[in-house]
């Protein structure tokens, strides 16, 4: 067992000395969010009894044992610090969620966008509140993932809503909700019924890496081609954040080493008033075109040149502020009542499965960076039948995309050395307070295109190299593993851009990063069924799916050792009943368990 390559992670991690300095690589678009939380009092009283300081030497430290540290998760480390960090944690894990809206050209106003992110930010923090609760109990955000994006691309660019003209993007909002219900029900079987216990024996490192991986390589031809469209703006934001992150990394300043903690959002303000500036004074105003780009510019042949470039670099490009209301509650089925069609129902139950598998490795991570014994197979499907129970939250309400953990939770806490649920929880409260000001996700949606591709640039490489991270578990230099990865990786790239070369014939002028996705209405797929034709050429040509897929059939049928191979191991409840405290940070509340003593199979 000692020789377990995750044992021996886990255990260098146990063994140092002394914490490193909270660093922190954020990223994403939440800038504003950061003003409101520095705002708080951060010496008032109730906030230090809310988030559990009892005393500023409290909290977590990888040198005690497991049996000392079995409630590290419910401790902070630094009164002040601990707080900051952990709440960041929460905003920041939301780039994802609020930049995946700017690919997708569903929205047909700005106040769309601005309604679809509030509706995120609401979601987001209730299935953070209750996945710490009632879930795996391990402190990890919830949050719209970006293995949803491309399915609902799909949908989204499927020939029965390209033709549509009048209520397009509520026809598929309500699509995307059935579908997204269908699957998260899918998802709840999975994990209460105790079939992912089953489940988790096919899934290793070896599958799990090239899935993640793809996941962030799958939108390579969005990043930089639309941040390229203005590269007055985007270059120096991608400068900047590497200059923050790799060359600025170790500048403390006040103890803290900020540039790193506060790389993309210090980056993304900086250049959103560059961007501003250059806006003001005129360096987008041509002649003979009026500002207000949706409607004016289309038709003047003179302008239709700069039509792009005003649209991807003005900061006033969106309506979203002006149309905004200050104050708007989402609500269950604001869309209307969701549709179920065969065909894009069995897409997203194929990718809530893609989703459970990205949530594993967050689970098992986590557990060796808080130093925690890894959590039992029937603590891993109470976590993800209750993701299920997320999803359906976010399938009620409407986000567009189910809820999963988000995989930059590991980055996360690998560097800043904080999981804290109080502060995480805390976190979500404002989350879901500030989904309820209307002009918050509209300033949000107002980013300019460039901005935000730019930031995505980053997200995406982060989930590539934190998929493929997880092969430190396995012997990466095994032949065996390289094989398998690198095969994955390149057929995962390769088979859906086969399907996709199928272009839908239309009259629209689509965008050349959808003409992928729009490709599922006409693929090479024949049968007698159009409901099963659009389902197999839409799965096919979702790279995460085909990752899967093959990763999991190879892994499986390869010989090759469990040191080899990096087995996820999962605790043994039998083992574990000598040492209670091992299993405590898992155990469901005291007034809640009671009630589910019934479900031995999922950890309670």
């Amino acid at each position: 067992m000692a020789s377990d390559p995750a044992r021996l992670v886990a255990k260098k991690q146990g063994s140092r000395s002394t914490l490193h300095r909270r660093s922190f690589f954020s990223h994403g678009k939440t800038m504003s969010l950061f003003c409101l939380v520095a705002a708080l009092p951060s010496a008032s009283p109730w906030w230090r009894v809310w988030v559990g300081i009892r005393d500023p030497d409290l909290g977590w430290d990888p040198r005690v044992s497991k049996r000392e540290g079995a409630c590290a998760v419910c401790r902070l480390q630094e009164s002040i610090k601990s707080k900051n960090n952990n709440m960041q944690d929460k905003w920041l894990g939301l780039d994802g969620d609020l930049s995946s809206t700017k690919p997708d050209t569903r929205f047909e106003c700005p106040e769309d966008t601005a309604t679809v992110i509030s509706t995120i930010l609401l979601v987001s923090g209730l299935t953070t509140i209750l996945h710490t609760f009632f879930g795996s109990r391990l402190p990890l955000i919830q949050g719209s993932s970006f293995v949803y994006l491309a399915p609902a691309l799909v949908i989204s660019n499927s020939e029965e809503f390209r033709n549509l003209s009048e209520n397009k993007f509520k026809h598929i909002m309500r699509e995307l909700q059935g579908a997204i219900l269908v699957g998260s029900v899918f998802q709840i079987i999975l994990g209460y019924s105790g079939l992912m216990s089953l489940f988790l024996r096919l899934i290793n490192p070896v599958v799990v890496a090239p899935t993640i991986a793809a996941v962030g390589l799958a939108f390579f031809s969005y990043g930089f081609p639309q941040a390229g469209s203005c590269v007055e703006i985007s270059m120096p934001l991608i400068l900047l954040v590497l200059l923050c992150t790799l060359y600025l990394r170790k500048v403390s300043l006040f103890g803290n080493r900020i540039f790193l903690i506060y790389a993309v959002p210090f980056s993304v303000a900086v250049v959103w008033a560059y961007a501003f500036f250059l806006t003001a004074g005129g360096a987008y105003n041509f002649k003979g075109c009026n500002s207000n780009i949706p409607s004016s510019n289309i038709l003047m042949d003179s302008c239709k040149r700069h039509l792009e470039t005003m649209r991807r670099c003005r900061t006033d490009a969106s309506n979203a502020w002006r149309t905004a209301a200050w104050v708007r509650v989402p609500y269950p089925f604001q869309w209307g009542p969701p549709t179920f069609h065969f065909k894009t129902s069995i897409i997203m139950v194929i990718v809530s499965l893609v989703a459970s598998v990205d949530s594993l490795s967050s689970y098992h991570a986590t557990s060796l960076l808080v130093n925690l014994s890894p959590p039992t197979r029937g603590v891993v499907s109470r976590g993800i039948g209750f993701e299920g129970i997320s999803t359906l939250i976010a399938g009620v309400w409407g986000t567009g995309t189910g809820s999963t953990t988000l995989t930059e939770n590991i980055h996360t806490l690998e560097n800043t050395k904080m999981a804290s649920r109080r502060a995480l929880q805390f976190g979500a409260v404002l989350l879901v307070i500030f989904s309820f000001f209307g002009k918050i996700g509209a300033l949000l949606a107002s980013i300019p295109v460039a901005l935000a591709a730019s930031v995505l640039c980053f997200t995406w490489a982060l989930i590539v190299a934190l998929g493929l991270s997880t092969l430190r578990y396995t012997q990466a230099a095994s032949s065996r593993n390289m094989i398998i990865v690198g095969f994955t990786l390149f057929i995962s790239m390769s088979v859906p851009a086969y399907f996709q070369q199928y272009e839908p014939s239309t009259n629209l002028i689509l965008p050349s990063y959808l003409l992928p996705y729009a490709a599922a209405s006409s693929g090479p797929v024949r049968s007698g069924s159009n409901g099963l034709n659009f389902a197999v050429n839409a799965l096919l040509s979702i790279n995460v799916v085909v990752a899967l897929l093959v990763a999991l059939i190879l892994d499986n049928t390869v010989p090759g050792s469990r040191q080899e191979r990096g087995v996820y191991i999962w605790s043994d409840p039998n083992s574990l009943e000598m040492d209670p405290a091992s299993l405590e940070p898992y155990r469901l509340p005291e007034k809640i368990s009671c009630w589910f003593r019934w479900a031995k199979c999922v950890g309670i």
